[in-house]
């Protein structure tokens, strides 16, 4: 069966409809969806844990777990609060990850560079301490180069703080929304880390990221949706949810020359594998 490893289910986009999509993505044969406790910034990033427990017992509904972690783009709220709201969260059982976190260097707004690497450092610290995987999320841009004397690589920088800061634990990770080149792939894979593809591989303009997809060690690979963002085709533009992972499935599978059944089953032995729940058993 199915799963979503990354949606952002407490996301304002989906309102009073969560019931709904979640009855959808039952429907569409998703099993297990991994909801990303962002929130709208530190002071929020238990929205996803209250989701999983208030779900937690509700027939023909995935079962839901969480994680918590500050976005790069709210890096500048990062505080002792937040500190300490983190470590916390991570003590949590249903709390599987440290995430999404890492570095965003496409708006004008963001935080600046070094404010956004030290929030990122901090938490690879709260989450060692918990022995627990980090989800990370590096998205390239040079809407802060002003800010440097030479321009900013976003994955040069993120894959570099890993190699240092990370890769000593002895831990493991998800790269989500995989939108990087081969060699960023490689160096991903190096450092033990599971590659998760969303909507956007469907996209026309997407071949080099479909070659990669096609590449990724079987064990290694994981599908999401990150909705509601990032739509696939045929439904591009459209609020995406969990229900949808279907689509990203089969073009992964066609991709890898194998049937959606054994892509599904693939990917949620891989998500089973990698964080290895309490309650390991997937629903049915």
């Amino acid at each position: 069966m199915l799963v979503d490893s990354h949606a952002h289910l407490d996301h304002e986009r989906f309102g009073d409809e969560l019931e709904l999509l979640l009855g959808r993505a039952w429907q569409a044969g998703v099993r297990t969806i991994l909801s990303i406790g962002i929130g709208e910034g530190p002071s929020s990033m238990d929205g996803a844990l209250k989701i999983a427990r208030a779900y937690r017992d509700k027939e023909k509904t995935p079962r839901i777990y969480a994680t918590a972690g500050v976005h790069p783009q709210e890096a500048a709220k990062w505080d002792t609060v937040a500190l300490s709201n983190l470590d916390a969260l991570l003590a949590e059982p249903e709390v599987l990850a440290c995430g999404e976190i890492g570095l965003d260097f496409y708006h004008n707004d963001n935080p600046s560079i070094e404010v956004q690497r030290e929030c990122f450092r901090a938490q690879m610290e709260v989450a060692a301490a918990h022995r627990k995987p980090i989800i990370i999320h590096c998205r390239p841009g040079t809407a802060l180069d002003q800010d440097a004397d030479e321009p900013q690589d976003a994955w040069e920088q993120c894959l570099g703080m890993l190699e240092q800061h990370w890769a000593p634990t002895g831990l493991r990770g998800i790269l989500h929304c995989f939108t990087g080149d081969l060699g960023q792939a490689h160096r991903a894979l190096a450092l033990g880390f599971m590659i998760s593809f969303a909507g956007n591989v469907t996209y026309p303009s997407a071949g080099a990221l479909r070659v990669i997809a096609g590449t990724v060690p079987a064990d290694r690979l994981l599908i999401e949706t990150d909705c509601p963002f990032l739509a696939p085709i045929p439904e591009r533009g459209k609020r995406n949810e969990p229900a949808l992972v279907a689509r990203t499935a089969e073009v992964l599978a066609q991709v890898r020359g194998i049937s959606s059944t054994e892509l599904a089953r693939l990917t949620e032995d891989n998500f089973y594998s990698f964080f290895h729940p309490a309650d390991a058993v997937p629903a049915s």
